[in-house]
């Protein structure tokens, strides 16, 4: 099983990514949320993903497709991305993403999916952010009892969540608790994009993080060429680096 999410409008991460994928030959892919807010092609990525749906991929959607809905904008840089993104990349593209669920199981039930948590896509699952009285702040394991309480009522056997950009995992009693890595916009210093194996072994489920490298520059160089946002995503991309607090 392969999961990505996080793409954030990089079709060039993306692309990168789906080669792994399609050479690892998954019997399902899972979407994690947040296709499209970014500046590099995110026509074409919103495309790729759409037909990956269509080929079956399980989806959910993240806290940037909430961001499509009437009034989903909070800051004057997430409207100015909105009104871009209106006008370039299909309606109806952004329509199907909006749309998608908060959460999903795959057919049987075992595994189940959330951008966030169970409950928020603005949230996040392994981790949770502890503001910093003198400003910023950084992200803490969640109390594993809060962590216990939010995962055994879904009574799946591997429970899957990005937002956070951040690949890891963790048990829960029997349950694997996966958060899958960001196909764009790192946060750890590595600008590769990331996805998940995940595979069903004969003593239960294992999570193998992948790292992939691709054409940064090629992604840059869009951005400047098509967006007003390039300066923003040279940084972001190059570096690996970004604050995630805000989705």
């Amino acid at each position: 099983m392969a999961v990505i999410g996080d793409v954030h409008g990089n079709a060039f991460a993306l692309e990168a990514v789906l080669r792994e994928v399609r050479a690892s030959t998954p019997d399902l892919t899972v979407n994690l949320g947040d296709q499209v807010e970014g500046s590099a092609d995110p026509e074409r990525a919103a495309r790729m993903q759409a037909e990956l749906a269509a080929a079956g991929a399980l989806e959910v959607r993240g806290n940037n497709e909430e961001k499509l809905w009437p009034g989903g904008r909070r800051s004057p840089l997430s409207r100015l991305y909105g009104a871009w993104l209106e006008a370039h990349v299909d309606a109806a593209l952004l329509a199907r993403v909006a749309a998608l669920p908060l959460t999903a199981r795959a057919p049987g039930g075992a595994l189940f999916a959330c951008h966030g948590t169970p409950g928020s896509t603005w949230d996040s699952l392994l981790w949770v952010w502890q503001p910093d009285p003198a400003g910023g702040g950084f992200y803490r394991a969640r109390d594993p009892r809060e962590l216990r309480a939010l995962v055994e009522p879904l009574a799946a056997e591997v429970v899957l969540c990005g937002h956070t950009h951040r690949p890891g995992a963790t048990r829960v009693g029997d349950t694997l608790v996966v958060n899958a890595g960001a196909v764009s916009d790192q946060v750890d210093g590595d600008p590769r994009a990331r996805w998940t194996l995940l595979e069903r072994r004969r003593d239960g489920w294992a999570a193998e993080f992948r790292a992939v490298a691709y054409d940064v520059e090629a992604a840059v160089r869009w951005s400047f060429a098509h967006t007003p946002f390039g300066t923003d995503q040279a940084a972001i991309l190059r570096s690996g680096t970004f604050d995630v607090r805000g989705g």
